[in-house]
């Protein structure tokens, strides 16, 4: 029997699943950074920056930034001005476009079409592993995490920045009655697709929680693994390490 997968709240197949989510990206690819400033009220990059202390790049480092997209992470990894070797990788030929013209004059990055679920790239050949925003939009998620471990060489850190569950009851209602409502007429407004950013409400609803990822995770074989609550939760940055 075939298995079911979620494109929000509808059941689709494997191929669907991944074609849909593409094509939700194809369409806002042009007006996604404007998007993720107001639904965030710019909060994302406070997010992002925090992020990249935690991924604690070294000088000399290989990174892989995986559904890299516009290049939000990148950019702030290059502001620390070490010597490093960044690898972005995208699914969404639209969204990896975006980071190309962002990065034209950059001659250490690689621009990649490629997906989470296969990497194309030998065992043991990254220091740094991250992900933002982008897992719960891999058909094959868990997959994603066992090629994560594949291509980090030992004592490589995984860092994946992602939506959550908040911890407050409060914050929570409310949150999901913003996602809900809010956010698809945000996307109607801006990027003109109401869709688009009610499949995101809907992928948040879905995704794993904190501690359901946690143990994903270990169970993947990464240790030291732990996760860090921002905003109460809203999102959640995970870490841990391949020894």
């Amino acid at each position: 029997m075939k298995k079911n997968y979620n494109f929000g709240y509808t059941k689709v197949n494997s191929k669907q699943k991944t074609k849909l989510v593409q094509n939700v990206f194809s369409s806002v690819a042009t007006n996604y950074d404007k998007m993720n400033d107001l639904m965030s009220l710019g909060m994302h990059k406070l997010w992002k920056k925090r992020f990249v202390e935690i991924i604690d790049v070294k000088n000399n480092d290989i990174v892989l930034d995986v559904g890299s997209g516009s290049g939000d992470i990148v950019d702030e990894l290059i502001k620390q001005d070490l010597k490093m070797k960044l690898y972005m990788l995208d699914l969404n030929k639209e969204m990896l476009n975006q980071g190309k013209k962002r990065f034209k004059t950059k001659k250490n990055i690689s621009f990649i079409i490629g997906n989470a679920e296969k990497l194309n790239f030998k065992n043991n050949f990254f220091d740094k592993y991250l992900i933002s925003f982008c897992l719960r939009n891999v058909t094959e998620y868990k997959l994603s995490i066992k090629e994560a471990y594949r291509v980090l060489k030992r004592g490589g850190k995984y860092c994946c920045l992602e939506f959550s569950n908040p911890k407050s009851s409060l914050i929570s209602s409310t949150y999901n009655l913003y996602k809900s409502k809010l956010l698809p007429i945000l996307g109607e407004i801006v990027a003109n697709d109401r869709d688009a950013y009610k499949y995101l409400s809907e992928s948040i609803d879905l995704f794993p929680n904190q501690e359901e990822l946690t143990n994903l995770l270990i169970t993947s074989g990464f240790e030291k693994v732990n996760s860090i609550n921002l905003f109460n939760g809203i999102v959640a940055i995970h870490t841990g390490y391949k020894t």
